[in-house]
């Protein structure tokens, strides 16, 4: 799955993955993670997610990455935000009030990059990457996330041969192979939503689960 592929899909609106309000899990799930005030809150692959809006509300500065510069466009026009624009070797940095993207592969970010974050909120990155950058993403960017870091992790599980991904399935003795060496990792909740999903059913999914996990980096 190369880079095309997502800039092809925000060129053409195909975005289904984009919600039109706040993750409720987020909302729900996120005070039990205790994150100090003020904390860094680390955000990969953000498209424009109002996410990024609600954690700065809650006094978070918020660090996003996104590959489409169509996506990061979006979102601060979307919102009335005039960002200052400046580029490094990690990209192109928008940033208004409290909340910075960078346009820019994620897998670039090195640990000077992270290393102010305390906390990070994956929503949409990890179920949408296929088997190998899942390892991938794991044992290289979320390694370069500081010790004590904490996390809210959003995952789907369903029969991944009823549908092809993204998003992709993510099981839960996935997640612990991935993290569970460098990361605590506890199931806050496993809820079944296929009945407000109707485009997993119009494809066939017969069982949909989402799952919150806390992360927190040992």
């Amino acid at each position: 799955m190369n880079p095309d592929f997502w800039h092809q899909r925000w060129l053409e609106g195909r975005i289904g993955f984009h919600q039109d309000k706040v993750t409720p899990l987020l909302q729900k799930h996120w005070p039990s993670l205790a994150v100090r005030a003020g904390s860094r809150v680390f955000v990969p692959l953000a498209g424009k997610s109002l996410d990024l809006l609600w954690l700065a509300a809650q006094g978070y500065r918020v660090l996003g990455v996104e590959l489409s510069q169509l996506a990061v466009e979006q979102f601060f026009a979307e919102h009335a935000l005039e960002p200052q624009v400046h580029s490094t070797a990690y990209g192109t940095h928008y940033t208004a009030g409290a909340i910075e993207l960078i346009c820019g592969d994620a897998f670039a970010l090195d640990r000077p990059a992270l290393a102010g974050c305390g906390a990070v909120f994956d929503r949409a990155a990890l179920i949408a990457l296929p088997p190998q950058l899942r390892a991938r993403y794991a044992s290289e960017l979320y390694a370069r996330l500081p010790a004590g870091c904490r996390g809210l992790l959003i995952t789907l599980e369903y029969p991944q041969r009823e549908k092809e991904g993204p998003p992709f399935s993510v099981r839960e003795d996935e997640v612990r192979v991935l993290y569970g060496v460098d990361w605590q990792v506890a199931v806050l909740e496993r809820r079944e939503i296929l009945g407000q999903q109707p485009q997993f059913v119009s494809e066939g999914v017969t069982a949909l689960e989402t799952v919150v996990y806390r992360m927190q980096r040992r």
